[in-house]
């Protein structure tokens, strides 16, 4: 019988969350490639970076919302594994407060983000696949009266899917909390 005393989703969405953070780091959430070499945008809350031509290059802007979401995940997932190991504290449920709803947050963010800016290209008639891929005929009006096609794809990476799991964990750590410290667990809807 596992330890009534720690919460044992609240510590498996530490980890998660850590381990979203940590790929993070290195693999982009969401990946779109257009062309060979042509250009390549890798987005995910932690590291935003565009290509062009082959040159890597990031806005400043983005690189400190980078930063603050990569504080957040930080202090989320470490928050998160410290609350689980002692839930029965009377700061406990504050700390279960703060950690849960980060990644949460993050990826609806993110999601709501990418569907925006996917939508505003669609209203200049570039149509960006979130998922698959796609030949993107520009319109004339935008390239001079050229006849523009590339190959477009887009493709969301393990640590989107991680972030989905974390996510999950930290809501069912949340859902728990009522068993681990002895009250009714909280109905079902």
């Amino acid at each position: 019988m596992l330890n009534r005393n720690i919460n044992w989703f609240g510590f498996a969405a530490g980890i998660v969350t850590l381990t979203v953070l940590g790929t993070s780091l290195f693999i982009p959430w969401w990946q779109l490639t257009v062309g060979d070499n042509l250009m390549k945008v890798n987005a995910s809350p932690v590291n935003t970076n565009f290509g062009l031509f082959g040159a890597q290059f990031t806005l400043p802007l983005i690189s400190a919302l980078n930063l603050v979401s990569i504080l957040t995940f930080t202090a989320s997932g470490i928050v998160m594994l410290f609350y689980s190991l002692m839930p029965t504290k009377p700061f406990s449920k504050q700390l279960l407060g703060f950690s849960y709803k980060k990644p949460l947050f993050s990826l609806i963010t993110f999601v709501s983000g990418l569907l925006i800016l996917t939508s505003i290209a669609a209203l200049f008639g570039i149509n960006v696949p979130i998922f698959g891929s796609t030949t993107l005929n520009l319109p004339s009006n935008l390239v001079m009266g050229a006849n523009v096609n590339a190959s477009v794809s887009g493709s969301f990476q393990l640590p989107f899917w991680l972030a989905i799991v974390a996510a999950a964990l930290c809501i069912a750590a949340r859902l728990y909390h009522g068993r681990v410290v002895g009250k009714e667990p909280i109905k079902q809807l």
